[in-house]
């Protein structure tokens, strides 16, 4: 009776601990399902949230017996970071933020293999020392240091890349595939000799590090050499690693919910990112391996010459060019995002809605240096979700379109991605934007988008560039089509 008495809390603790794992997991699938559809993305973001707290306090629970002090200061540090990043945090740095995101979770993943490691007792080789898992349990804790280094350094690079605190352009090393073999290579064979050969826990100790310094290094040559066209595909690729090092971080502690989630994370980033190459039409290997924007192509579409035949126009035109219009179609940007000018497009667009114009919003799918950036930023000017269409819905129908306003847009409305096989945009799908009656193009000036090449549309007969800040300029439309 006395053991009875003393296994039965344990023995609860685990029975609730295990449902609350197995409530968050369907949480978690829930959750994803939500985030695929914009009308419930942010329920789904919601309920994610509150899947992982059921499984931290699950895991609490399983423990039984905690050090609070601990537990409740990282609780209030990370809070304390998270609801200053959420408050500090620009829409426009939303994709930086989520490179240096997957990159936390990387580093947090590497942190659980070598607290694994040092808090096991006995000796013998990395695979005698993990008891239960043995060598597999060994080469496990190995591929999370891997996975969640190369996932840490090659999203601050990315990080750096897409905030401009670095050259977005690629950086090609001499005989970078060679060394990024050897940087792979290397770090596993000496992850084999720890989980079978070498013996001591310094010396095991000095290997782990080793192998995190090496792969440190091979995030950054993985990412450099990637340009800044290619940002959306490598954001998604190093969301899908975050995760996949979670799940390996998951086996090493044996914790089934980490699995489960890392697992889903990891499975959903790699479909993004096969959704983001079929989008810019180009395959996984072309981007990591591909060097993209490397050298400046000779002609229009390769970035060089002047532009010839550019025509402008002025607000009070556009508005009244607009208010004759009965089909027109609005193409969002990263410049429409960095003027904060959702508001000013929606209230546009509800005013030439009561002139009775048909509005439709074109979103390309990796407009805004990150997959949904658009989206996010429509949806907060509660634009409706039936007016957004995808590039494929509508980019057949342009040519039926009487005005196109792109507004901030570049590279994903460059026609020099069809025709101008010296582009390094060649092959990219965009929106044929050129197509439509007539085409006002607002930005500050003529200067490249993030994949630094000329914009034949600038030059199209049907285009009209319309210069200066993306919001003060709407402005200045709304104020001549009320005063119409």
């Amino acid at each position: 009776m006395d053991f009875i008495a003393a296994t039965e809390p344990m023995h609860l603790n685990h029975l609730l601990a295990n449902f609350g794992y197995l409530v968050s997991v369907v949480m978690f699938m829930l959750a994803i399902m939500r985030m695929g559809r914009v009308k419930t993305a942010r329920s789904g973001n919601f309920l994610a949230a509150l899947a992982m707290l059921l499984a931290v306090v699950s895991s609490f629970v399983e423990m039984g017996q905690i050090e609070p002090w601990f537990i409740v200061g990282g609780l209030v540090v990370g809070g304390a970071v998270g609801a200053i990043m959420a408050k500090k945090v620009q829409m426009t740095q939303m994709p930086e933020m989520v490179a240096l995101l997957n990159g936390f979770g990387g580093l947090a993943s590497t942190f659980v293999g070598l607290a694994t490691f040092f808090s096991l007792g006995g000796s013998g080789t990395l695979g005698q020392m993990m008891k239960e898992g043995g060598w597999f349990g060994g080469m496990n804790l190995v591929l999370t240091l891997i996975v969640g280094s190369v996932t840490f350094t090659g999203s601050v690079i990315a990080f750096l890349k897409l905030s401009e605190k670095m050259s977005g352009r690629p950086i090609l090393l001499p005989g970078r595939h060679a060394l990024n073999g050897i940087l792979l290579l290397a770090p596993l064979a000496l992850g084999v000799g720890a989980v079978w050969f070498v013996q001591g826990v310094p010396l095991i100790a000095a290997v782990l590090i080793l192998i995190v310094l090496l792969t440190f290094v091979l995030g950054v040559t993985i990412v450099i050499p990637i340009g800044g066209g290619d940002m959306p595909v490598v954001i998604s690729l190093l969301n899908s690693y975050s995760g996949i090092a979670a799940a390996l971080a998951g086996f090493t502690i044996n914790e089934p919910v980490l699995v489960v989630s890392g697992s889903l994370v990891g499975a959903s980033g790699l479909i993004l990112t096969q959704i983001m190459c079929k989008a810019m039409n180009r395959s996984l290997a072309n981007v990591m391996f591909g060097g993209f924007g490397a050298e400046p192509a000779a002609g229009g579409g390769g970035g060089g010459g002047e532009y010839v035949g550019v025509k402008s126009s002025d607000p009070e035109s556009v508005a009244m060019i607009l208010a004759d219009a009965a089909n027109i179609v609005i193409v969002p940007g990263y410049g429409m995002a960095v003027a904060q000018a959702q508001h000013a497009v929606r209230e546009m667009a509800n005013i030439l809605e009561e002139k009775g114009a048909t509005i439709r919003y074109a979103v390309h799918p990796v407009a805004g240096r990150m997959p949904g950036h658009m989206n996010v930023l429509l949806a907060e000017a509660n634009v409706p979700y039936e007016q957004l269409f995808e590039m494929d819905q509508i980019n057949d129908d342009f040519r039926n379109v009487d005005v196109v306003m792109v507004i901030g847009a570049n590279d994903t409305v460059n026609p020099a991605a069809k025709t101008d096989k010296s582009s390094p945009l060649y092959g990219m799908p965009v929106m044929n934007v050129e197509d439509a009656k007539t085409v006002f193009t607002m930005k500050r000036s003529l200067g490249s988008g993030f994949a630094q090449v000329k914009n034949t549309l600038f030059e199209c007969p049907n285009n009209y560039m319309v210069f200066g800040d993306a919001r003060k300029t709407l402005e200045e439309i709304i104020k001549a089509l009320k005063e119409d």
